[in-house]
């Protein structure tokens, strides 16, 4: 069966979100509740370094994050995604709509 691990880390201005594992229809819930309920108040970092698949249902939590900041005055952020993870977003069309960073200095920078 797919796992997804999430570890969180507060910055100065973000919530990291480092992702390991499958982010699919099985693993998307506690995934998807922890951008829902940072995005309104906080810009949020998702790590997906370790990312070895992402479905649309991930990825529809990413676009509906991202767009969410932009009603909320936040952002959402893509970090190092990896080659499975980086193809996904590819497939969609909208890779450049997204925030991809390597640091997450970069978020003071964009803020």
């Amino acid at each position: 069966m797919d796992q997804l691990t999430i570890r969180e880390k507060v910055g100065a201005n973000y919530i990291l979100l480092e992702l390991s594992g499958a982010v699919n229809a099985y693993t998307i819930s506690e995934f998807q509740e922890k951008v829902y309920s940072y995005i309104p108040d906080s810009n949020v970092v998702i790590d997906m370094a370790q990312v070895i698949q992402l479905d649309s249902s991930g990825i529809g939590v990413v676009i509906a994050g991202h767009n969410d900041g932009e009603k909320f005055g936040t952002k959402l952020f893509i970090m190092n995604p990896s080659d499975a993870a980086r193809h996904s977003l590819e497939r969609t069309g909208f890779l450049d709509t997204f925030n991809i960073i390597h640091s997450v200095t970069e978020v003071a920078d964009a803020s």
